[in-house]
């Protein structure tokens, strides 16, 4: 039963990397002019107080195929913020990424890909529950038909760790991984300049990007973006 359990939590481990490169594939095939980089931010970004020509590193969550080449995964994405302004009065706040190159360990390529609205979102993973038996206090003395209890002030009695203990059982109940699926950032709009740049304006708040987050970057023609 344990081996079955600590199967499926492998293979279900293992299926994240490859679901995500179907949800990215899948989303490109529908913008054939674009080239989409899933990236993690390594710092946080601000309109208005992160300063343009600040420079910005990410990490491509997810290996990708750039013009026959695979890029692979925490590809490392530099580049700088080429517009940075915060909201004031009537004005809007408009903040600009541009990511000119990646390299990794084979190789470089140059890319000129700008930071999107669409990101996506952090969910909880929840692994097997791997507790043994009933949860009831062992000092009851039957187990409905399985046999008594085991007598805690006996020497040979050995509970099956939990939380309480301080001990850790080794095997993951819940992670952090980003979600398949993309989202919108919340009153923050898409705008093109001259065509060849995108800028992300919000008329309701200061535009702000986090630190790890995993944002969607393009490349190409900016005009085929819906």
């Amino acid at each position: 039963m344990l081996l079955r359990l600590l199967y499926k939590l492998v293979l279900s481990v293992s299926l994240v990397p490859i679901l995500a490169s179907f949800a990215f594939s899948q989303t490109a095939e529908k913008n054939p002019l674009i080239q989409e980089f899933p990236v993690i931010l390594q710092r946080a970004l601000k309109a208005g107080k992160t300063g343009v020509g600040t420079k910005i590193e990410a990490k491509l969550s997810v290996a990708t195929l750039v013009n026959g080449k695979v890029v692979p995964r925490d590809a490392i994405f530099s580049g700088e913020v080429v517009e940075s302004e915060a909201k004031h009065g009537e004005e809007p706040s408009r903040l600009s990424i541009c990511l000119r190159s990646v390299t990794w360990k084979e190789g470089s390529a140059v890319v000129n890909a700008y930071l999107t609205a669409w990101y996506y979102p952090t969910v909880t993973v929840s692994g097997p529950d791997l507790q043994y038996g009933p949860g009831q206090s062992p000092t009851r003395n039957w187990n409905y038909g399985a046999g008594e209890y085991p007598n805690p002030n006996s020497p040979s009695y050995k509970p099956f760790p939990t939380s309480d203990t301080g001990k850790d059982s080794g095997v993951p109940t819940a992670s952090s991984t980003a979600s398949t699926s993309a989202s919108t950032m919340k009153d923050v709009e898409m705008q093109q300049v001259n065509g060849d740049r995108l800028v992300l304006v919000s008329k309701r708040s200061n535009i702000a990007l986090d630190r790890m987050a995993t944002y969607v970057a393009v490349a190409g023609n900016l005009s085929a973006l819906k």
